[in-house]
């Protein structure tokens, strides 16, 4: 039997890591394992789309600031 099907799913804190190591692309093996064993799927979506919209948010933040400090 598998021994990673009695270890409990990844930690908030371990899906949120894997979300940003998969969107940099520098994701270990060993973790991406974990991730497709024991993970489950809604719960790096949801975190994947948070993660997306503070990016998003943040970069249109950055590009008003600067606009708005260059005067137009």
């Amino acid at each position: 039997m598998n021994d990673s099907v009695n270890k409990p799913s990844p930690s908030l804190f371990a899906v949120f890591g894997s979300v940003l190591s998969a969107m940099f692309g520098v994701q270990s093996s060993k973790n991406r394992e974990r991730d497709f064993v024991r993970g489950k799927p809604v719960h790096y979506v949801i975190i994947g789309l948070v993660v997306t919209l503070t990016f998003i948010l943040t970069v249109y933040g950055v590009v008003q600031l600067v606009l708005k400090l260059a005067g137009v």
